[in-house]
Formats: structure tokens, C-alpha cells, sequence
């Protein structure tokens, strides 16, 4: 039966379906897999399917590779300043104190010491979430400060780096100047003999690669991490050449002799108590 020349329809009673609580499920950023969070979680939030490493907090890298409540921080009072009167839509002075309220850090490295399987370290971690991790005047004063404690007290160093940003521009040649003072450091540092493992994460990039990341005496680098001084795409808009694949990852570095070793996350900490047997 029609009614006005249109075919009559049965309605029926759809069931609303029944909503997923919200962070539940991590999507791989590699692969597309759905990740139940608890699996990722006894996973080291690392991909069961492709291995794709996840980006790591400054407090959970601390918690993966020192022992429990071993770690003591140092220089935590350390603030950026605003040097150059920065303005903009944001001033730097608003921007840091947004990036503050969001990661509950001072600024882009935490550092201090602890141990990995009862041997003392200094340590260090940048962490991406602040700034991309860019080198302002605190990140490269913590950095040369720990250097120097680990100097002073004949302690081998490890410093993690995943910072994708370089300069931070808003102090400018401050910024620029922390590239130099950590080497030095670290060039004072070498000489006295002593043991720095730098372990690069995804993404090691710009003025931290430059610098302090890549002058370990061992570099050990996450599969498949992002390394280098300038990103893939803005490397073939340069040179107009497509570059080859798998180019600026740790595998690719690890071929061509860049770095040392790769080194799966759940074997980090026992990689790094090996390595410091064996150096220090």
C-alpha cells in the first residue's frame, strides 16, 4: 500500500549502541592498530604488532630504566627567563607557563641522579611535550650541570634524548648558545675518562642531535626512531631529490655507522647495567 505514490516503510526501533568509554584504546600511529591501553601498558608502549615505539614521558623514562625510587633530582628550581621580551600572539613568558600547567615541568629536561641495577648514575631526560623539547637557556644549563655533578663525583652519565625541536627561538642566540656549552662540557667530561651513553629516542632532531645527543661514547638509539639535524621533507624540498627509504631512522643510522646499537625498550635497562659494567 502506497500512500501519495511512496512506498510504505515498517519503522523499526534502532537500539543505540552501546558508547566505548573514552581511553580505553591507543591507535598506532605506524600501523593503524587499535591498542587495548592496558596491553600497551604491560608492553612498554611499544606496538604488539609492529613494534612502532611510542613516545615516552620524562617521568615514565625514569621509571623504565632506574631502579624504584632511586632518583633524586637536581637544579628542579631552574626557570626560563624572557631575555629578549618576546611578543607575539603568545608571549614566551604566557607560553611557558601554559607548557607548565600542561606537563607539570619546570621546562623540556629533568636531571638529577639514581641507580640502574645498584650502580649510581647521573642522569637526564628530555622530554618532547615541553616545547618539542627545544633548547632554551634551562635545558642546556641542566644538561651542563649534570655533567659537571657527574664530573665532579666520577659517576658515568646517561643522558636520554627525544626533542624534536632545535633553537628556541624566543631567546635566540641564548638558545643558540647552549649547543656550544654543552659540548664543552662534555669535551671536559671525555677527557677526564669518565663513561657518557647517550640513547636517542624518537624523535632526536636539530640542536639536541648537534650537540649533547650525539657525542656519547656509546650511542644507542629505540627501533625506528626519528634522527637527525633536519627532517626528511624539508631535505627533499631542498635538494629537490627524493631520499631513500628508511632514511634519518635508526636502522638506516645504524648501517652507515652513526650510531652503535638499537636496542628494543624492555631490554634497556639491563643493556645500560651491561654497558656500565663494562666501562665504568
Amino acid at each position: 500500500m502506497a500512500i501519495f505514490g511512496r512506498p510504505k516503510y515498517t519503522l523499526v526501533k534502532i537500539a543505540k549502541r552501546k558508547e566505548i568509554p573514552d581511553g580505553l584504546w591507543t591507535k598506532c600511529e605506524d600501523c593503524g592498530e587499535i591498542i587495548y591501553n592496558k596491553t600497551l601498558e604491560e608492553n612498554f608502549k611499544v606496538c604488539p604488532k609492529c613494534n612502532y615505539h611510542f613516545v615516552l614521558t620524562a617521568s615514565e623514562r625514569i621509571t623504565l630504566l632506574l631502579d624504584k625510587d632511586s632518583f633524586k633530582e637536581r637544579d628542579a628550581e631552574l626557570s626560563s627567563l624572557d631575555p629578549l621580551e618576546f611578543k607575539g600572539p603568545v608571549t614566551y613568558k604566557e607560553k611557558l607557563q601554559k607548557e607548565q600547567e600542561l606537563t607539570g615541568l619546570k621546562d623540556a629536561v629533568v636531571s638529577g641522579e639514581g641507580t640502574i641495577e645498584g650502580k649510581r648514575v647521573a642522569f637526564a631526560v628530555t622530554d618532547a611535550r615541553f616545547m618539542m623539547g627545544s633548547m632554551g637557556s634551562v635545558v642546556g644549563e641542566r644538561i651542563t650541570r649534570i655533567i659537571e655533578f657527574a664530573l665532579e663525583k666520577k659517576l658515568p652519565l646517561i643522558i636520554v634524548s627525544g626533542s624534536g625541536g632545535g633553537a628556541r627561538m624566543q631567546e635566540g642566540m641564548f638558545s643558540l648558545m647552549q649547543m656550544a656549552k654543552t659540548s664543552a662540557a662534555l669535551s671536559r667530561f671525555h677527557r677526564s675518562g669518565q663513561c657518557f651513553i647517550s640513547l636517542l629516542t624518537h624523535p632526536t632532531m636539530a640542536g639536541v642531535l648537534a650537540s649533547f645527543a650525539s657525542l656519547g661514547d656509546v650511542l644507542i638509539a629505540e627501533p625506528k626512531a626519528l634522527i637527525g639535524f633536519t627532517g626528511p621533507r624539508v631535505i627533499e624540498q631542498t635538494i629537490h631529490q627524493v631520499l631513500p627509504s628508511g632514511f634519518q631512522r635508526a636502522e638506516f643510522l645504524l648501517e652507515h655507522g652513526l650510531i652503535d646499537m638499537i636496542v628494543q625498550r624492555k631490554d634497556l635497562k639491563a643493556t645500560l647495567s651491561q654497558l656500565l659494567e663494562y666501562l665504568s
